[in-house]
């Protein structure tokens, strides 16, 4: 987005990231919210669901990963549901599909697909349940400099859960995209 903070975008007349939240809350005993800047603006918008800020404490802010690392290092549970800040419509259930799907597949790694109108299946990597154990595997996959998600997610047992709401995990990647969902 240019280098602005996606997740204090408004939408609807409120930020993206309060969107999420207010989704995510009924699915999750605690939240985290993982920020590189706006740590105040971010705690005033978490403040009502007892959200703590975290900042990922690494150099240059190497992408998703990074946030994920800081999350399982400071989440006070076995597991870390993550979504991404600018994605307004996340599943109300995503929680229960996810960690359905590690309990009966016994894996470490759940994350989101949807099933596209052709058929196709789109993964959703960032929208996943991870196990807090993973938390040193990952400290040094992103020591080694690696960056990719999915590529950290083949090094462990991981499921593919699969949706049919592609609305729920539609994030807004440009101001562009904001203005056309805020139209629609």
């Amino acid at each position: 987005m240019g280098g602005i903070d996606k997740g204090m975008q408004p939408f609807r007349g409120e930020p993206l990231a309060l969107h999420v939240m207010r989704r995510l809350a009924p699915q999750a005993g605690a939240m985290l919210i993982s920020a590189n800047r706006s740590l105040d603006d971010y705690a005033r918008l978490g403040a009502p669901f007892a959200a703590r800020v975290i900042a990922d404490t690494r150099a240059a802010y190497p992408g998703p990963l990074a946030g994920i690392a800081a999350a399982l290092r400071e989440a006070r549970t076995g597991f870390v549901l993550t979504a991404p800040c600018d994605a307004p419509f996340v599943d109300e259930h995503l929680c229960v599909a996810l960690m359905q799907a590690l309990e009966t597949k016994g894996v470490d790694i759940a994350y989101a697909a949807t099933v596209e109108a052709s058929g196709d299946v789109q993964a959703h990597p960032v929208f996943a349940l991870l196990r807090t154990s993973l938390a040193d595997d990952l400290d040094v996959w992103l020591d080694a400099g690696e960056r990719k998600v999915r590529a950290w997610y083949a090094r462990h047992t991981a499921a593919e859960v699969q949706f049919h709401d592609v609305r729920a995990f539609y994030n807004v990647n440009d101001l562009q995209q904001l203005a056309e969902l805020e139209r629609n």
